[in-house]
């Protein structure tokens, strides 16, 4: 999987600097743990830290390619995630003439852009990020996947431009502050409401799902490779689930392919059990052995479990069935109450911003427990988005909320803004405007009106709001434990197959996910088949609770708290002394935690508000 990091400079010799971009790169030693490298020249230094995956001894990075007659140097890459159609694109790359000297989907990237230029990041599927320079023309190219599953920011500085795959690569160049604005501010009071580029940092930027960047003498251009496109959907009920399952199977059996210890995480949901049931038929058919599954509880959740709007079922009785029925080789994942809050600013740390308090800290201890097991799991992350699996998505068929469906319930977003705060920022007023903005983004099918035509929205709000703020979530915290999660459901040739397929065949049976359930249920128990969405485990025991009551009251009180100067007081005591904040919903996800977070953020990476 892996991180990336570096410099390009129009101004000065960045052979000289070799050792910055060392220490770029080594901020990302959890992302890539078994090796490093660097490589420098007079406009460009590229660093490396490497997660080995794909053929672990002759893969290092950056990754050099020579010319066919002179063996001179034409191309250098640094690459992160996974080229998942690489042995295809291997085998036509060497009908063309190309020959390789590894087995590693980095060297296809570099005989394709060899091949076909910039355009050859149409070819690729998968998730990844890669910044290449092409030496004979100086030209640097900064590629992100069609959905963003990996992660690749920028800062363009006079001169230049320094990138990495988190922002604490680009602070370690030493060109790059940690400034946050109003709009840095909204991103971290609201969930999943970031406009697409957004880095919560004031100068720096993510470089957008399904683009390519381009810096050469002439500036800077960005190229949109890919996007969705709206289109009549043309197959009858039967074709549309027998194309969902073959494309599935397809997509499955490519992301079981590893030269390293892979597995699955398995909740008992209809999307993680459908991956566990196909990979696992998928890895019995190449002959590689029983799949190794995961799944997490808290200790003492048998007790202390609470159904709620997002948490209809307790998750372990449908993994048991799931594991009996595949035949699995399982592993339970307990995590121990106390250490939510002991953990939480590794948690941040590995974002480099505040994120949603447990829910990131309970997803960083089920993967740090299965890293060492394995070096790769599969995920059912996306299905929801893809295929409509979120309880919104049936209340915006019924009664449309005017706003983004996830936060429709929020009554005062603004008062937990401190009184200094307000008059700068509005987080409602904020939110509606990027909710327009977002609207007007929408490619709408000529004709497409009513419930259609809104649902059309509400698939779109969902691809390019809510899964980039999943993935993101997703990639911090398996990456801080050097664990690779690949996400079958965001392949692009199943989003875009999906996105044109109407809500009455997405809803099949009047279900939420009615179509995934259709396509995958000869593959599972029908207990499974039939279990309605619950969310991913959260903390709800009595002394979790408690500990993080008391760390917010000392907050409040101490006179050198930071986050005190943009959080108000008497909302967070009355949230102290009542259960408002944990309401079992979405809407938002527990405030207390997220405002211990925001106090470290502020503290540790000395962050400066900018009005």
């Amino acid at each position: 999987m892996c991180g990336i990091a570096g410099w390009l400079d129009r101004d000065r010799d960045l052979t000289r600097e070799t050792e910055t971009v060392r220490r770029m790169a080594d901020t990302l030693a959890r992302r890539g743990p078994d090796d490093s490298g660097v490589w420098t020249a007079p406009r460009i230094g590229l660093g490396h830290r490497r997660l080995a995956v794909t053929d672990p001894e002759h893969g290092q990075q950056p990754m050099t390619a020579t010319g066919p007659d002179d063996g001179r140097d034409t191309a250098v890459v640094s690459f992160s995630g996974e080229i998942h159609n690489h042995r295809e694109l291997r085998a036509e790359l060497r009908a063309r003439g190309h020959r390789f000297r590894t087995a590693s989907d980095t060297e296809v990237i570099l005989a394709a852009h060899r091949e076909w230029g910039a355009e050859a990041i149409t070819r690729f599927a998968g998730m990844f990020a890669y910044a290449l320079w092409d030496i004979g023309t100086q030209t640097l190219y900064l590629g992100r996947d069609p959905l963003g599953i990996k992660p690749l920011y920028y800062a363009e500085h006079a001169g230049g431009v320094v990138f990495g795959s988190e922002p604490k690569a680009l602070f370690a160049s030493g060109l790059v502050r940690p400034e946050v604005d109003a709009e840095g501010l909204v991103d971290v009071f609201t969930v999943a409401a970031k406009r697409p580029g957004d880095a919560v940092y004031r100068t720096i930027r993510q470089v957008l799902p399904g683009h390519i960047l381009r810096f050469d003498h002439n500036g800077t251009t960005s190229h949109r490779y890919w996007q969705l496109v709206t289109a009549p959907h043309e197959d009858d009920q039967e074709t549309t689930v027998a194309t969902v399952r073959s494309l599935l199977d397809r997509i499955v059996a490519e992301q079981t392919v590893a030269d390293v210890p892979l597995g699955a995480l398995l909740s008992g949901g209809i999307d993680s059990s459908a991956i566990t049931a196909i990979g696992a038929s998928a890895m019995a058919a190449e002959g590689l052995g029983t799949l190794a599954t995961y799944s997490v509880d808290f200790a003492g959740g048998e007790d202390d479990f609470t159904a709620d709007a997002l948490h209809v079922s307790r998750d372990a009785p449908f993994v048991r069935a799931v594991v009996d029925h595949v035949g699995t080789k399982h592993q339970e994942v307990l995590v121990e109450p106390a250490s939510l809050l002991s953990e939480s600013g590794i948690a941040l740390r590995a974002r480099d911003y505040p994120g949603v308090g447990d829910l990131d800290v309970s997803l960083y201890l089920l993967f740090r427990e299965v890293r060492r097991h394995l070096t790769v799991a599969l995920s059912g992350e996306g299905a929801d988005d893809a295929f409509g699996g979120y309880p919104w998505f049936a209340s915006e068929a019924e009664r449309p909320s005017g706003g983004f469906p996830w936060s429709a319930g929020v009554k005062d977003r603004n008062a937990v803004l401190s009184p200094q705060l307000r008059p700068h920022l509005d987080l409602h007023e904020r939110l509606q405007s990027r909710y327009r903005e977002a609207l007007d983004e929408v490619p709408h099918l000529d004709g497409e009106s009513g419930v259609d035509r809104r649902m059309r929205e509400v698939y779109y709000l969902q691809h390019t709001r809510f899964l980039p703020f999943l993935l993101d979530r997703k990639d911090r915290m398996s990456m801080a434990n050097g664990l690779e999660v690949r996400v079958p459901y965001c392949d692009h040739r199943l989003v875009e197959y999906v996105w044109n397929v109407p809500w009455r065949l997405k809803r099949l049976g009047g279900r939420e996910k009615g179509l995934l359930r259709a396509a995958v249920e000869d593959a599972l128990p029908t207990e499974v088949v039939h279990r309605p969405k619950s969310g991913f485990p959260v903390g709800q025991s009595p002394e979790y609770l408690e500990s993080v009551r008391t760390a917010v009251s000392d907050m409040i009180e101490d006179p050198g708290s930071p986050a005190m100067e943009l959080l108000d007081a008497d909302t967070l005591r009355a949230m102290v002394r009542n259960q408002d904040w944990v309401n079992g919903t979405f809407t938002p996800p527990p405030i207390l935690p997220r405002a211990l977070q925001l106090n470290e953020w502020l503290t540790a990476y000395d962050v400066q508000v900018v009005l």
